[in-house]
């Protein structure tokens, strides 16, 4: 479970990219987002639970690949086992949900900016040209004949006798939190539970991302 505090929420999927035009005939580039309906899964309370929230749930899940106690809790919200569960906090749009509600996208409009979280596409280990943007060794004469690519020198002998946290080095790249803030709505379409927001947003096709304003 994944935690929020922002005014709105929704899961979605990323779909992918493509463009649309104004009306004015400019081109948008926009990232599609497949956002189902979304149901309230648990409302958490001040005297419950130490603090207030909901928690929402997206996709479907087969009841054999769920635990029996996740399995009651869903049915305890008289909803289908969810693929997907957030919590939100300080919800404005969810204040009046009750528990199995179903949240569409019509909490967003067009021209909001929202905030959108998802997880990095993952690229593994990766050198530090990739990684932290390196030049490589300047000029290929003078001997460096196999150091284009090298991270240098990464530190001193004597003092500190140590590698300093922190030190930009070769290593796992990418598949990382990562938010993108201040995108606007440029469409939405109901019947389809789409959202076009503009620009690009983190992860693959067909993961999760939660959009929040």
């Amino acid at each position: 479970v994944e935690f929020d505090y922002d005014m709105k929420g929704l899961i979605g999927k990323k779909v992918g990219m493509t463009s649309i035009f104004t009306d004015a005939g400019k081109l948008i580039p926009v990232t599609v987002v497949q956002a189902n309906p979304n149901y309230v899964t648990q409302i958490k309370t001040e005297e419950t639970d130490g603090y207030t929230a909901h928690q929402l749930g997206s996709g479907e899940r087969k009841t054999k690949n769920v635990a029996a106690g996740t399995l009651g809790h869903f049915d305890k919200a008289g909803v289908k086992p969810m693929d997907k569960v957030v919590e939100f906090r300080d919800n404005n749009s969810l204040q009046d949900a009750k528990i199995g509600d179903e949240i569409g996208v019509d909490v967003f409009e067009v021209g909001e900016t929202v905030n959108v979280i998802g997880t990095s596409k993952g690229k593994g280990f990766q050198g530090v040209m990739k990684r932290h943007n390196f030049r490589g060794v300047g000029g290929q004469t003078h001997g460096q004949h196999n150091r284009n690519r090298a991270p240098g020198s990464i530190g001193a002998s004597s003092t500190p006798s140590r590698v300093l946290k922190g030190m930009r080095m070769a290593g796992q790249t990418g598949n990382k939190k990562v938010k993108i803030r201040n995108l606007r709505v440029e469409k939405i379409d109901a019947d389809k539970n789409l959202l076009f927001i503009k620009g690009a947003i983190p992860g693959s096709k067909g993961s999760y991302v939660i959009i929040e304003s």
